[in-house]
């Protein structure tokens, strides 16, 4: 029995699709509501995101695996904050930062409710990952204060994760809907900020 907890245990692996780090494999541990965003939908975002990747400063907002920080990284974004609250998935991250050498990466273990709310951004973010467990219907609370406080630069793009079966989310007034798909038991979706909060 043991020996079948420490096999469960074992970090699981996933690739990074596209960009400098193409094929490279990273790791990530499993934790309660940890949902790393699947090869199929990565490559979907990323091709709505290709023309504003590059140079782009980028927030990941419950972070997990740091699975779309890094891809958007490999692919030339200028810098990205992962924010993740469970200590065992932010340390496998570090150790994914060394394996890369990603220097451009900002690590912080902290809950992303608070995060946004006690926090103040030296400068506003061009894009914004939003995938909470799905458990959790975090979503609306953390679109609304990302919508604050000045996270968001002018046009930002947001990308949020929901389960197929929510019908509570409401994207603030000012986000307009880009792109949406379905895949599985996942629903997923691209907005742009089109006017900041004052």
């Amino acid at each position: 029995m043991p020996r079948l907890k420490t096999q469960q245990q074992r970090p699981q692996k996933l690739r990074i699709i596209g960009g400098q780090w193409r094929s490279r494999q990273i790791s990530f541990t499993s934790a309660p509501g940890l949902r790393p965003t699947g090869d199929r939908i990565r490559e979907t975002l990323f091709n709505w995101l290709a023309a504003d990747i590059p140079g782009a400063r980028c927030l990941d907002l419950f972070a997990g695996s740091g699975a779309l920080c890094f891809e958007a990284l490999s692919r030339g974004a200028a810098s990205c904050t992962a924010v993740e609250l469970d200590g065992r998935a932010t340390k496998q991250m570090r150790e994914n930062q060394e394996l890369l050498q990603a220097n451009n990466i900002s690590i912080v273990m902290a809950d992303a409710r608070h995060y946004l709310q006690q926090s103040v951004p030296q400068q506003p973010y061009h894009i914004v990952f939003i995938d909470p467990p799905f458990e959790s219907q975090l979503q609306g609370s953390v679109c609304a204060a990302l919508n604050n406080n000045r996270w968001l630069a002018p046009n930002a793009l947001i990308y949020c994760e929901l389960p197929t079966s929510d019908c509570v989310f409401v994207a603030p007034a000012n986000w307009q809907l880009l792109h949406e798909k379905r895949a599985g038991e996942v629903k997923y979706s691209l907005y742009s900020c089109i006017e900041p909060m004052a």
